[in-house]
Parts: structure tokens; sequence; C-alpha cells
């Protein structure tokens, strides 16, 4: 189901938003390049600048609210930073950290659904701990009670990264069953968009740690389970949208750094 005029008109918003939320705040690097400056001049560096910002915090400022926004009428709860709980017991630790070696080892391949019941069969074995996880960038909720929770990524991650990536995903899914061992959890990544389009996404990079079936959701994966299919293009469409209402208001902005 594509995005309905009004959704659209909220992504919108959140997106004009949280741009000039930017440049109100925005300060400059002021890190001296002065044979990039005299080659590009002060408004592209300041544009250069700007972009570098402005990706170290898209995944928060934009990915998680719209995210979130999209998923409305789908889920009964959808929050943002999300704790997956406070607790984890003894026998989940130690089989979280035997599947990580098992996978390592290449003794075992990735399965989610295996992972998650032997994670299940000891979430109340021995003692119980107290411990401080990874926050959740997008929980969901269904009406069911399926729990969704989603480790939003840059769109190239480091593939060293991807062991603690598997393990804040398996530590959320013992936090949640601790305190109902019944429960339906999926712990997944989720890359916004696939940098290596139109080819398909290197998923070799991660293949060897995650259940890619499972545990990975790039691009229209990601958006479209959301809100229904056609939604990753409906999103490109508002983005550029913005960027054509705005282009004057932004050309004008970094016009300023030349004077």
């Amino acid at each position: 189901m594509a995005l309905s005029r009004v959704q659209k008109q909220s992504i919108e918003s959140i997106l004009k938003e949280n741009l000039r939320i930017k440049f109100k705040n925005y300060k400059p690097e002021t890190a001296s390049m002065p044979f990039h400056t005299r080659l590009l001049s002060k408004d592209r560096m300041a544009l250069f600048s700007f972009i570098h910002s402005l990706n170290t915090n898209f995944g928060t400022t934009i990915f998680e609210p719209i995210a979130l926004e999209l998923a409305k009428p789908n889920f009964n709860i959808i929050v943002k930073q999300a704790n997956a709980g406070t607790r984890i017991s003894d026998g989940a630790q130690r089989e979280i950290q035997n599947i990580i070696d098992e996978i390592s080892a290449a003794n075992i391949r990735p399965n989610k659904n295996d992972e998650i019941e032997r994670i299940r069969k000891v979430c109340l074995s021995g003692k119980i701990h107290r411990v401080k996880l990874t926050k959740i960038d997008v929980f969901l909720e269904k009406a069911n009670g399926e729990k969704f929770l989603f480790d939003i990524k840059t769109a190239k991650p480091n593939k060293g990264g991807f062991k603690e990536f598997k393990r804040t995903l398996l530590e959320w899914a013992a936090a949640i069953l601790v305190e109902n061992p019944k429960a339906k959890v999926n712990t997944l990544i989720a890359i916004p968009y696939n940098p290596y389009e139109p080819k398909p996404y290197a998923r070799w990079t991660i293949a060897g740690m995650l259940d890619i079936q499972n545990e990975l959701r790039v691009a229209e994966e990601f958006w479209d389970f959301l809100s229904g299919k056609g939604t990753y293009n409906d999103l490109l469409d508002c983005f550029e949208r913005v960027g054509i209402e705005l282009r004057n208001e932004i050309d004008d902005y970094f016009k300023k750094y030349n004077k």
C-alpha cells in the first residue's frame, strides 16, 4: 500500500523541521584547510562539512522519527530509543556466548529461529543479573503481541562490528524473554538504503554472523515492512520534494560563507 497524502505531509514536515533546526544550530568545523578552500570555495567547504555532520546523526534525527511515523497505522506500540529490559539470566548469557563462539568457528550457520529457542530454554536459568543494554532504535509491537526490535545501522557498517551487532540482537531477545518466556520476539539490523544500488547489497560481508533472512532488512525490505509495498519509493519522492522546496533556502544559507 502506497503512503497516504497525510503520511507524506507528515514525513515532509519532519524533514523540513529537522533540516531547519540543523541549519539554525550548525557550526562549520573550524579546522583550516586553505588549499581545499581556495580550490572549492568557502560555501562548498561549508556544505561538505554540513553533509558530514548531518550523516553522523541522520539515523536519530531523520530515519527514526520517519520510521515511527510510517509504522503508526500498522503497529499498536511504537517507540524510538527504547529499552529491551534490564535483566538477563546466567543461562542466557552463557548460551549467547556459545552461539557466537559456534558461529565464529563456523561450527554452525546463523539461524535466528533456533538461536531464539536456545535462549528461550535458559532465559530463567541461574542467577538473574541486572544489565545495561544498547538502546533499541525502533521498537514495534503488533496487536497480537509480536515484537520487532530494530538496530538502524549506516549503509556500510564495519565488517568487524557484526559480532557485537549479533550479541546486541541476542541480548535484546534474552531481556525480553526473561520477562515473558513465551514472547514472540524479532531482533533485526535495519540498513536504510543500499549504497551499491543498482547492484544488490553486498550481503556477503555479514552473512557469516547474521541470519540474512531473519536478522537483516535493507532499503525496501525495511521501509516496506513498516508501511506496505511501495513505501520506499514514496519515501524517496518525499525527500526529493523537500529538497526542491528548500533548494533556494539551502543555497542562500551556504552563500553566507563566501562573504
